[in-house]
């Protein structure tokens, strides 16, 4: 297999899925997930071609996307045949796939599991993660702020605030822990804006 061939059919692949998605969850989120697991995997001392071709696919056959995900599962495994992977290696890429995401609450078995779980929750927090948890909203028709309503600040809260302590290898709990400290900075600024208080406490950890 030539990887680098392999590595362009499969970016190809994903564009055309995801090119028009405005959620958050488009082409451009892929190649940032695999360029993150590609580093955190050369660092911690793993198969970085094979973290970044899950990284890639990752969202392929997620229900919030698809309307039929087993069809897109099945396009994503023959593809990877197509460009000379083996099987236990589209079951391993599989596997990892299964357990990435936050809301099913699942613990990867593999190593490529933690860092593909890894560097996609680092792109759901920081700078890009505020951006992308206000235009998911949007598409749900969800209010930035409002005190009584379900709205995108509640996020923060229930899921990226809790990311930080839920990272499994070392490169990625140090990212981590900076865009935890920018998100905490950025809900300050957030609600002294919104307030018109030159000091809030309403920041929770």
């Amino acid at each position: 297999m030539d990887k680098r061939e392999a590595l362009e059919t499969i970016r190809h692949f994903v564009n055309d899925l995801f090119r028009d998605d405005t959620s958050g969850h488009d082409d451009i989120h892929m190649k940032r997930v695999a360029a993150w697991a590609k580093y955190i995997a050369v660092n911690e001392g793993d198969d970085p071609f094979l973290c970044e071709v899950a990284a890639l696919l990752h969202d392929v056959g997620d229900h919030k996307l698809f309307s039929n995900p087993a069809q897109a599962i099945l396009q994503r495994d023959k593809l990877l045949l197509d460009v000379g992977f083996s099987e236990k290696e589209v079951d391993l890429i599989a596997d990892a796939i299964r357990t990435v995401s936050f809301s099913k609450g699942a613990v990867p078995n593999s190593r490529i599991g933690k860092i593909l779980q890894d560097a996609d929750r680092l792109d759901a927090i920081g700078a890009v993660g505020i951006a992308r948890a206000f235009a998911f909203g949007g598409t749900i028709n969800q209010p930035i702020y409002k005190e009584e309503e379900k709205d995108a600040i509640d996020h923060f809260y229930e899921k990226l605030l809790k990311l930080r302590e839920l990272m499994h290898t070392e490169s990625g709990k140090q990212e981590a822990e900076r865009r935890h400290q920018f998100m905490l900075q950025y809900l300050e600024e957030f609600y002294r804006e919104q307030e018109c208080r030159e000091e809030t406490s309403h920041v929770k950890e």
